[in-house]
Formats: C-alpha cells, sequence, structure tokens
C-alpha cells in the first residue's frame, strides 16, 4: 500500500483512540467530581471525623473511671467498627490495646471529665482512609479496559477509510477497474453507502471510456470506407473524365464524412458541457433543417392553440439543428422519406416529430433505436444519429422518443423545454 495511504489510516486510528480515551477519562472524572459533591468532599470527611471524636470522648468520659467498664466499651468498639483501639492516660503511658496493630496514622482523641482531661482514645483509621485509593482503582481499571476496547473499534473505523483511499487513488492513477471491497462486519451503514456509490461512479467511467474506445474503433473502420471509395471515384475521374454522376457519388461520400464528423463534434461539446442555450424559434429551427436536408417546405406542420405564440425553446441552436437533421435523415433512410415535420405543444415541452412514410417499427425496436451502435439494417449507417438525438435532448432536460404511427409509418420526435421569456410575434 502507498505510505501516504498507510499514514492517513495510521493518523485516523491514532486520532479515534486518543479521542476515545480523553472521553473515558473525562467521564471518570466527573463520576469522581459528582460523587465527591454528592458526599460532601474533604470537608464532609473531616465533619464525620469530628463527629466520632465528640462521640468516642463522650463514650469513654462516662467510663473512663471504671476500669472493666473502660476495657469492655473499648473492645466493644475495636470488634463492632473492626478497629484498633488504644488507651492512654494523662500522662500518654498506654492503658490497653484492643484488634490488630494499626498500619496507619491514628484518630486520637482527648477523653474529659468535669472539664479535666484524664486521658486518651487512639482509633486507627487506615483502611478508612484508603477507600479514595480504592475507588480510584475501580474506576482507573475499567478505565483502561475500555481505552483498550477503544483501541480495536478504531481499527475497525480506520479500515474501511484506508480502502476508500486506496480506490480513490487508484482511480486517480488511472485503473479503473479498482472497487472498494469492505469486509462483511462494514456492509451496512454511511460507509457501505459511500462504497457503494463510488463502485458505481468507477463502473460508470470505466463504461464510458469503453464506449469511447468503441467510438474511436468504429469511426476509424466507418470512415475507411467513404475514404476509399472517394479514392476509386478520383481514379475513374481521373482516367475517364469526370462526369456528373462519378462527381455526384464523390460529393455523397464526402457528406456522409461530415455528417458522421459532425456527429461527432456534437457528440464532444455534450461530453464537455459546452452548450450555449437560448431561446430559439422552434418554427425556423424546424424551416433550416428542411432547407438543408432538401426536404420540401411543405412537410412543416405547427400546430399551436394561439397564433401569436412564439413556439420557443430553450436550446443550443447547433446542437438543435443537429438533432433535427439526424431524425430528418433517419427517416429518409430507413422510412422511406418524410412525410411531415411536425410542431406541437407536448405538457410544458415543444415537441418536433418527424413522421416517415415507411413500415414502422418491429416490436420493442422503439427504445432499441436510441442505443448507440444499433442498426436498423446490415447496410446501415453507424448507429448513432438517433442515440446523438436523444443525448441532445437529455442535455437540454428533454426527452427523445419513438413509436409508430396509426394508418403506418413511424414517428420519432424530441421534446424540449419551452422558453417562458420568449417574445410574442
Amino acid at each position: 500500500m502507498n505510505p501516504l495511504l498507510c499514514f492517513i489510516r495510521a493518523r485516523l486510528q491514532r486520532r479515534l483512540f486518543l479521542w476515545f480515551g480523553a472521553t473515558i477519562l473525562l467521564t471518570g472524572l466527573s463520576v469522581m467530581l459528582l460523587m465527591g459533591m454528592g458526599e460532601g468532599g474533604r470537608d464532609g470527611w473531616r465533619h464525620e471525623m469530628d463527629r466520632v471524636r465528640a462521640l468516642t470522648a463522650d463514650r469513654f468520659g462516662h467510663v473512663w473511671a471504671d476500669p472493666e467498664a473502660r476495657a469492655e466499651l473499648g473492645q466493644s468498639v475495636s470488634r463492632d467498627l473492626d478497629v484498633t483501639v488504644v488507651l492512654e492516660d494523662e500522662a500518654g503511658a498506654k492503658l490497653a490495646s484492643f484488634g490488630g496493630p494499626c498500619g496507619g496514622k491514628p484518630m486520637t482523641t482527648k477523653v474529659t471529665r468535669d472539664g479535666r482531661a484524664v486521658g486518651a482514645v487512639s482509633i486507627c483509621v487506615d483502611r478508612y482512609r484508603s477507600r479514595p485509593l480504592r475507588f480510584l482503582f475501580t474506576l482507573l481499571v475499567p478505565g483502561f479496559i475500555l481505552w483498550g476496547a477503544s483501541g480495536a473499534i478504531a481499527r475497525r473505523l480506520a479500515y474501511p477509510m484506508g480502502a476508500l483511499a486506496r480506490v480513490a487513488e487508484e482511480l486517480g492513477s488511472g485503473n479503473f477497474s479498482a472497487r472498494v471491497k469492505l469486509r462483511r462486519r462494514h456492509a451496512h451503514g454511511e460507509v457501505a453507502a459511500l462504497a457503494q456509490t463510488m463502485n458505481d461512479m468507477a463502473a460508470r467511467i470505466e463504461r464510458h471510456l469503453a464506449e469511447q474506445r468503441e467510438l474511436l474503433a468504429a469511426v476509424s473502420h466507418e470512415l475507411r470506407t467513404p475514404l476509399a471509395r472517394i479514392r476509386i471515384l478520383t481514379e475513374m475521374a481521373r482516367d475517364q473524365g469526370a462526369d456528373s454522376k462519378t462527381l455526384d457519388d464523390l460529393d455523397r461520400e464526402v457528406m456522409e464524412i461530415d455528417a458522421l464528423v459532425g456527429d461527432l463534434l456534437a457528440s464532444s461539446r455534450i461530453d464537455f458541457a459546452v452548450l450555449s442555450v437560448r431561446p430559439q424559434s422552434a418554427v425556423e429551427a424546424a424551416a433550416r433543417a428542411l432547407e438543408r436536408a432538401s426536404v420540401d417546405a411543405g412537410a412543416l406542420d405547427v400546430e399551436a392553440d394561439d397564433p401569436g405564440d412564439p413556439l420557443a425553446v430553450n436550446a443550443d441552436a447547433t446542437l438543435l439543428g443537429r438533432a433535427l437533421a439526424n431524425l430528418i435523415d433517419n427517416a429518409k433512410k430507413h422510412g422511406g422519406g418524410v412525410s411531415t415535420l411536425r410542431i406541437r405543444l407536448r405538457g410544458d415541452r415543444i415537441a418536433f416529430e418527424v413522421e416517415d412514410r415507411g413500415k414502422g417499427f418491429k416490436e420493442g425496436e422503439e427504445k432499441q433505436i436510441f442505443e448507440p451502435f444499433y442498426r436498423r439494417s446490415e447496410q446501415g449507417s453507424l448507429g448513432l444519429g438517433l442515440s446523438l438525438v436523444k443525448r441532445i435532448a437529455e442535455a437540454h432536460r428533454g426527452e427523445a422518443y419513438a413509436e409508430n404511427r396509426e394508418g403506418g409509418g413511424a414517428r420519432v420526435g424530441i421534446a424540449l423545454p419551452v422558453a417562458k421569456d420568449a417574445v410574442r410575434v
């Protein structure tokens, strides 16, 4: 794997790990603070100790003069509270000791009787003073366990990010067959959706490049035929003298090459989104298309409820002209000629429909004719004309459609959005 990707993945994992640790630490401190506040903290501990001292001094003050009662009380306190009790006289000499040895600092209380100090009682409270340490220990152990588990969680979260970064780098380097492959436990959620989107994007790019390569191969093959014919016609014209038929054939071959190159240029404009969309008169565009295709202007039929309606569309003039030319050319080559070029409203769009005099479409062919490289006959052209028509319509947020007409013949058209700001004539 690329060192940069390794660094990114490791850095993400480390950051997640540290954030988990910081969160656990803050949670532990918050718990300690809240529990300390609930019990009064250190002030609460001192208050409790003062109460214990007062109680001890009072109890032992009542029985201090009676050695048996004093010893019995000391034994009872040591046994009931599980502490070490040491009794001393007023000079500090030990009188008695109850319980085990004291390992910490004892709590000493003066015993008074009639306002005079008569002795002292020491209670070893080391086990109670160790409680905060035990409490802290009980927080640290789960904290370290959770922090260790967070390392595994961080690795699990960082893995799909590393996989996405790896595939992105491969796509950037030109390997469009690269795909994101996640483990089963990552097959759901937002990361899985992102991985699926990236895989779909890579598949579309790969398919688009494959189509481009196929297009270049097909165009190269198609251009060889008219070029070869042009060479033959040129030789014939040179050897036999140029007659009108030879020149017409030569002109037709040149026109085929020009149409093919025009389709390719229009396709490239769509690919690179080089569109100049402006309001265009639908009637004028259709009339120009018929004139250029040498079709009688009487074939134009305009259906409009309001004669003053300008019937304008938002379109790129060059691409609109290419789409209409391809529709007319399709009717001439495969439909026996153009019967009508009709302009009509189709919802909130203006439709350009070319009707022919042919036999119509075979069942299911209405959709296939818009696919790239689809040929309606073995002698047909490359199959780019209607495919380009569909792409032009979609680039203008319109649609392309085809259907059989009642009484015979086919109808192929495009519908483009109406130009709302068109001016009435």
